[in-house]
């Protein structure tokens, strides 16, 4: 019996995955390098960061292009566009586990770490060990060197860039409803929008890091706490980053006449990754800066 057939393209062997994994590595051991040289403990790894940095944009702006290409020469088949839908769902999933895995940690160390150490339950004696200024409170504001550092109030950059956040999250919707519509006027209007607070919510997190650094004393080094903000903070501020990216490259094909009313999946999957990125700034706003 003769069966039809959806075709499945299937691309030829592909650099990208090995190239962003070495920009990967390179990214990790310049920012440990950088790190240890604030902390006076190493050299400078600050181009060894940047090279990654370097790498990887254009890991994914040649990746996007070869995609883009095979787009547009009609391989894709409606079996590929559901492969798409699934790996970009799946793809969101482990960045969710990614920081549930952080949010763990801080909930670990404020919650169980700090009061077991102050004496909580049937470990009265633990105090006895630690420095003799240690007091049991989060955020834990002393190191075991006397050293102190001043937490980060939520009011002030923080509210302004969940403002920001938010407001991103709305232009975005605006700009998905005028694609459904076809209305490529509105949709390059509210696109843009949204590129742009996602650069400015940067820019604000890069001061709002230098105020830490030089006013607060709130550094990687200033114990649990500086440890737990920066995590969530700065892997955040990558996604954010890479977010960013995908929606300008996004808004460069809209300029240039891609998608359609009825299949924009690229867009689609760009303004998924935008409203997850907001949702997880949502619970660090909550957890991290205002409780």
């Amino acid at each position: 019996m003769n069966q039809n057939y959806e075709k499945y393209y299937v691309p030829a062997e592909s650099p990208w995955p090995i190239v962003g994994a070495i920009a990967m590595f390179l990214i990790a051991v310049g920012a440990g390098l950088t790190v240890m040289q604030v902390s006076g403990e190493g050299s400078s790894g600050q181009y060894v960061l940047y090279l990654g940095i370097a790498i990887l944009v254009y890991m994914v702006f040649s990746w996007f292009r070869n995609v883009i290409e095979e787009s547009h020469k009609g391989l894709y088949s409606a079996q590929m566009d559901r492969s798409f839908k699934q790996g970009m769902g799946w793809f969101i999933f482990s960045e969710v586990m990614f920081f549930m895995a952080f949010f763990g940690a801080l909930f670990y160390a404020r919650m169980i770490s700090v009061p077991w150490l102050g004496g909580a339950g049937n470990n009265a004696m633990t105090n006895e060990v630690l420095w003799p200024t240690f007091e049991a409170v989060w955020p834990l504001l002393t190191t075991p060197a006397g050293e102190t550092t001043q937490a980060m109030g939520w009011q002030g950059l923080p509210l302004i860039n969940t403002l920001i956040l938010l407001t991103s999250s709305v232009t975005i919707h605006f700009a998905h409803v005028a694609i459904e519509n076809n209305k490529r006027g509105a949709l390059k209007v509210f696109l843009s929008l949204t590129v742009l607070l996602g650069v400015i919510f940067l820019g604000l997190q890069v001061y709002e890091y230098m105020h830490a650094y030089q006013d607060l004393g709130l550094t990687l080094d200033a114990g649990v706490y500086g440890n737990t903000f920066f995590l969530l903070t700065g892997f955040h501020g990558m996604h954010v980053t890479l977010g960013t990216i995908i929606l300008f490259v996004v808004l460069l094909r809209i300029f240039k006449g891609h998608f359609t009313s009825e299949k924009h999946f690229a867009f689609q999957a760009a303004a998924w990754y935008w409203h997850f990125v907001d949702v997880v700034w949502l619970c660090l706003f909550v957890f991290v800066y205002v409780l």
